[in-house]
């Protein structure tokens, strides 16, 4: 027999062999298993509200700086502005005022603004706290380094016995509202220019106190204080400068920088 025949006759074989093999499996119920590649499924999403750019203090909402965004259902916490549940949101919140920064692809959330028809330092101030403005110079400013939203202590400086110069910390950690007109920090490269006014955030017994400190003051020296310091209590004033703890109405008076009496208006009839 030639090699050629003898070598196609064991192929054939074989493969009868393999081919009757695989079949005496299959009679006995096994099966050959097949990998499936596993389905990641998408998980649900819903529309959130946020900020298609960059917005500063005092920056007012519009169809150009907001709108609609894909978000992780999952994600939505307290807060957020839902088309679901908002599906007005971006008629009913146009021309809003931007209270803290809000950065590009942030969601909106409701403390961040206020009403449109508020004007705009009133929509700055939290509730309960006031505006107050002081004058300020280079030498009293930190050198024109204090911009809005930065954090300052005021400092008092007045004259003692025998022409002694007396310092005290009035206000601790209060927030700038707006150095002059500018309730926002330049982001255009120009220079900064240095304001004659800072205009603080106070509660309305720090507002009395800084009242009082001007009548009393040679000058006010406001010290700038760390970022690091945001979070440190800002409520806390020269209780010494305070009268009529009561509630009622005092009246102070005040000669040669000094508060030579605090009464009430009743004590006096």
């Amino acid at each position: 027999m030639k090699p050629a025949r003898i070598i196609i006759l064991a192929v054939a074989v074989l493969s009868a062999g393999v081919a009757g093999y695989l079949a005496l499996q299959l009679a006995r119920g096994n099966k050959i298993s097949v990998a499936s590649q596993p389905v990641v499924e998408r998980e649900p999403s819903i529309n959130v509200l946020v900020a298609k750019q960059s917005l500063p203090i005092g920056a007012r909402l519009s169809a150009d700086s907001v709108g609609w965004s894909e978000w992780p259902k999952g994600n939505v916490v307290e807060g957020f502005i839902t088309e679901q549940g908002r599906p007005d949101a971006l008629e009913k919140l146009a021309g809003a005022v931007v209270r803290m920064p809000i950065f590009n692809g942030e969601p909106i959330r409701q403390e961040k603004i206020a009403d449109s028809s508020s004007k705009i330092m009133s929509s700055l101030l939290p509730a309960g706290k006031r505006a107050v403005s002081t004058e300020i110079s280079v030498a009293t400013g930190a050198g024109g380094f204090i911009l809005p939203n930065d954090r300052v202590d005021v400092i008092m400086v007045r004259e003692g016995d025998d022409d002694a110069k007396i310092t005290e910390t009035i206000l601790n950690n209060v927030r700038v509202l707006a150095i002059d007109q500018q309730i926002q920090e330049k982001d255009d490269g120009s220079k900064t220019v240095v304001g004659t006014t800072a205009t603080l955030e106070l509660t309305p017994d720090q507002a009395k106190v800084i009242t009082v400190a001007q009548q009393m003051a040679e000058r006010l020296q406001l010290a700038l204080r760390s970022v690091a310091d945001a979070q440190e209590e800002d409520t806390q004033a020269a209780e010494h400068l305070l009268s009529g703890g009561d509630g009622a109405p005092t009246i102070q008076v005040i000669k040669s920088g000094e508060i030579v009496r605090a009464n009430s208006p009743a004590a006096n009839q």
